[in-house]
């Protein structure tokens, strides 16, 4: 019985990398790069003309037109059943929550071997998630940040996160007094316990606080 092969769709600015990839693909029997695209609008146009003729993107993350978190926030909004790897030099916090953000299946840095390249395509295309191992550490960490911030979150009180949404729209304490029917004293009070327990020191710091733990938009 003939084997049922993966096709590809393979998104890269750079020529060179995509006959590289293609060569370490063609290694395996089971996938076959049926399509390319240097760029992610091209990427996307193929695959809305025929979403069911493939079954995996392998994206760079940074492409003309579309990046390949965008490629890939759109592919899993419009066409769930195709799974995506991304494939990038960066490995950095930023780049690495974009495409967690975009639900990629899997990320491996642009330097990986064949080995971990059809390693990771192998445990996307049977329902897992592959991320290099260059990557965990950068995931733990942003979790650990993530974990962190939300226990500052919740230690605050009702009162303490309504004077601070007040302090990032930039009022005053005695302007908070007023609005809040308290004592200035009092709002000074919070003041100090919200830069403790956010483990800020300055109301530049709050704000940052606040609009990374989603308090504000």
């Amino acid at each position: 019985m003939e084997q049922t092969k993966i096709n590809i769709l393979l998104a890269d600015d750079h020529q060179m990398m995509i006959d590289g990839v293609k060569d370490m693909l063609s290694k395996d029997p089971g996938y076959i790069v049926t399509a390319e695209a240097n760029n992610g609008q091209m990427a996307y146009e193929m695959l809305a003309a025929s979403p069911g003729n493939f079954q995996l993107l392998l994206t760079d993350i940074s492409m003309p037109l579309l990046s390949g978190t965008q490629l890939c926030r759109m592919v899993k909004d419009q066409f769930p059943h195709i799974q995506v790897l991304i494939l990038s030099m960066y490995n950095n916090a930023t780049a690495v929550q974009e495409a967690i953000f975009a639900e990629a299946d899997g990320y491996i840095l642009k330097n990986a071997g064949r080995d971990e390249l059809l390693k990771a395509v192998h445990r996307i295309t049977n329902g897992g998630t592959y991320f290099s191992q260059d990557i965990v550490p950068i995931i733990y960490n942003q979790y650990h940040k993530q974990k962190i911030q939300d226990e500052q979150i919740s230690h605050l009180s009702a009162r303490e996160k309504e004077i601070l949404g007040l302090i990032v729209k930039e009022l005053t304490s005695e302007e908070i007094a007023e609005k809040l029917f308290i004592s200035k004293k009092t709002v000074d009070n919070h003041r100090a316990n919200i830069l403790v327990k956010t483990q800020c020191r300055s109301t530049i710091g709050l704000v940052k606080f606040a609009i990374k733990s989603g308090l504000i938009e």
